[in-house]
């Protein structure tokens, strides 16, 4: 017997707080909001160590797409551990990280050709930002080094992600130690005035841009969006057309278009490239979250061959100057790997599309609730605000504890509630889904 199969949930979480400083939480609050201590997963579900389980339906932190212990990419990484575990990026290459690159730029045609790795989503923003101010320096114009980014936008925590996030939460914190950008108008649909469209709402937040860049393009040297889907401010989702409207923008203005596809690409928006739905290529592509299936942190920023050969020189300040130790992991790569492969196999964006409109067909009933406004859905991705007080800051919480008491994995964004499964559900773990949160939420507006 293992210590874990000996050791109960309490016995864990209890150690844990001891001893592990949790992400993106306030700790004095697990003395009342438990930690979840996860023994296992199978499928679409975690297992506690007293065999309870829970549907995890954000995909624990939107990276896993095919499910916990996916026998496929479990085999692809069992593999890869007799092969080769990790050899240095600078000065060496391998396998998994070559057939990856390749595998992604065929993806968008080759127009993005360039793949540069690191671990992590804030790292790929960093990379990005560094990469476009370098570009403009190598190419004779320094002054192009200021950003913009939409408003409520989140792209990372690190000091250079936080200097284009505009969530007051994460930024007032740190405020004396960022950058400041130029914060323009989100296409955010839910802003769209009385019998106005979403796409009206991106016209408008795209002619708001134009006025900034008509004054300080001369300065910028990128946008920074996440296509289609905002996110972190309460899945806040705008036309295509404003990507379009954007790429002309950057076109003319001769500014750096960066996609910040972590969240919202390998699939999740219903394309595997968020983008792919405007018909237009960034200047800069990110991906992490689901690239490896959820396995294991990888990043990558994709760019433009002439980005890339502005860079080449026998000059090695001209280089691009940045590299972590576990840069093109084989293994993250391999388990990347894997995922292209079910990707394929499985015809997965033909089959979300009919899974998608089965789980929003299941969500019928919550759609018309008296509290709930703005359902909203985009490819593998549903939310809804509650309509509770304005004094009430504890929904979240409240609805995220329930929610485990129920058997649900959900996390609020303050009244925002949002799903965001694997790609695996069956039929009854739809129906599942749909009454579970129509129960949770009517117990968090109570309570």
């Amino acid at each position: 017997m293992t210590e874990a199969s000996q050791t109960s949930s309490a016995a864990w979480t209890a150690r844990s707080l001891k001893s592990v400083w949790h992400p993106c939480t306030q700790m004095q609050h697990h003395e009342t909001t438990p930690l979840l201590a996860v023994s296992r997963g199978k499928g679409a579900w975690l297992f506690d160590h007293e065999g309870r389980r829970y549907l995890d339906a954000i995909s624990s932190w939107w990276v896993n797409l095919f499910g916990h212990a996916n026998p496929r990419i479990n085999l692809a990484l069992k593999d890869q551990l007799d092969r080769l575990e990790h050899a240095m990026l600078a000065g060496f290459t391998h396998e998994p990280v070559v057939q990856l690159s390749e595998q992604l730029s065929a993806r968008t045609g080759n127009t993005l050709g360039h793949c540069f790795y690191a671990s992590d989503g804030a790292s790929a923003v960093e990379i990005a930002l560094k990469m476009s101010f370098h570009y403009w320096r190598n190419t004779g114009k320094p002054d192009k080094r200021e950003f913009v980014c939409l408003r409520g936008s989140y792209h990372g925590e690190t000091l250079g992600a936080l200097s284009v996030t505009d969530v007051a939460l994460f930024r007032d914190a740190y405020g004396p130690l960022l950058g400041k950008p130029h914060i323009t108008d989100s296409p955010d649909a839910r802003q769209a005035g009385e019998g106005e469209t979403a796409a009206d709402q991106a016209r408008r937040a795209a002619a708001a841009l134009e006025d900034l860049l008509n004054e300080r393009a001369g300065s910028v040297a990128a946008v920074i969006v996440e296509p289609l889907v905002q996110c972190a401010t309460g899945m806040a989702m705008h036309d295509p057309l404003y990507l379009v409207l954007l790429r002309d923008l950057c076109n003319r203005y001769d500014v750096h278009l960066i996609a910040d596809e972590i969240a919202v690409g390998c699939g999740r928006t219903g394309t595997f490239f968020a983008s792919e739905q405007a018909a237009i290529w960034p200047d800069f592509m990110l991906l992490s979250k689901g690239i490896t299936g959820g396995y294991l942190p990888l990043s990558l920023v994709m760019t433009r061959q002439h980005i890339y050969d502005a860079f080449y020189s026998d000059e090695v300040s001209k280089a691009f100057l940045h590299s972590h130790s576990y840069t093109g992991n084989p293994l993250a790569c391999r388990a990347a790997l894997a995922t292209l492969q079910i990707f394929e196999e499985d015809d997965v964006l033909n089959a979300n599309h009919v899974l998608a409109g089965k789980i929003t067909r299941a969500f019928g009933t919550l759609a018309e609730h008296p509290k709930v406004r703005n359902f909203r859905q985009c490819g593998m991705i549903w939310a809804f605000d509650a309509q509770v007080n304005d004094a009430d800051t504890s929904f979240a919480r409240r609805f995220f504890t329930i929610g485990l008491e129920s058997g649900l994995l959900l996390r609020p964004i303050g009244n925002t509630v949002y799903v965001m499964p694997p790609y695996i559900l069956d039929d009854n773990e739809v129906m599942h889904l749909a009454n579970s949160v129509q129960t949770v939420f009517e117990k968090a507006l109570m309570s």
